[in-house]
């Protein structure tokens, strides 16, 4: 959504960080630098860029629900697909598809729930298990109403351990590896509800558009809330005709 926002192209992109130059595929150099050139302009035709923004790049907020899924699914993924933590995630969740659980997509109360099984930690590996710590420690000292007085601490420990456990660092993992200072200094202060309503209302689009983000997608997905708004349209009447 911030990328569709900023005008910049979807898909896995070289340049997909509306802040930086952050090289997506540069894979060795992700868990060893911060410091990418930063964006100094949006010229449309450089740098992954189709658009003129919408918004100002200085007014998007950092949204920590999503923050917390792009955790999530990067832990699962990472995960052995023959290991008795991913089979127990497939019986914790027996609604959720094979292919849902093997790519990570997870919602905000299935995390939670999660997040509170204390039988979930004990089948994991000392790697895993480090980088589960270090997730729940980060959700509960920095993503929600309470902030630790060493969360950065606990930023960097959890990017110490997702690099060691083979996560792959996903633009939702760089932002917080690299611009924490940019976050709020209350993250539950903002209500997550409109997040989780707009992932549960964007699956219909999903299926209707099999998956392809477009500007027509969003288009529709925007007339929809217009017409669930209080405002009046006034519908051309239609002539019956009777035969």
């Amino acid at each position: 959504m911030v990328a569709f926002l900023m005008g910049l192209q979807g898909g896995f992109t070289k340049f997909p960080c509306y802040l930086c130059l952050w090289d997506s595929r540069d894979t060795k150099a992700h868990y060893h630098r911060r410091d990418w050139p930063q964006r100094t302009e949006f010229s449309v035709g450089r740098n992954n860029v189709n658009w003129e923004p919408l918004v100002d790049p200085r007014k998007v907020l950092m949204p920590p629900l999503h923050i917390k899924l792009g955790l999530m699914k990067q832990f699962v993924r990472a995960l052995d697909k023959e290991s008795a933590a991913f089979k127990y995630l497939q019986d914790f969740f027996p609604k959720l598809s094979e292919a849902k659980v093997k790519a990570g997509v997870f919602v905000g109360p299935q995390i939670k729930k999660i997040l509170e099984c204390n039988e979930f930690p004990k089948k994991l590996t000392s790697k895993e298990k480090a980088a589960w710590n270090s997730f729940v420690a980060v959700v509960r000292g920095f993503l929600g109403n309470h902030k630790a007085e060493n969360y950065v601490e606990l930023v960097e420990t959890l990017v110490k351990n997702y690099g060691t456990m083979g996560c792959r660092m996903s633009l939702k993992v760089h932002i917080l590896d690299a611009y924490l200072h940019k976050f709020k200094e209350n993250m539950g202060a903002y209500s997550e509800e409109q997040g989780e309503r707009f992932h549960q209302d964007i699956l219909d689009f999903e299926r209707r558009y099999q998956g392809q983000y477009n500007e027509n997608m969003m288009g529709d997905y925007i007339w929809g809330l217009i017409r669930e708004s209080d405002l009046q349209y006034n519908c051309k009447s239609r002539k019956t005709t009777h035969f």
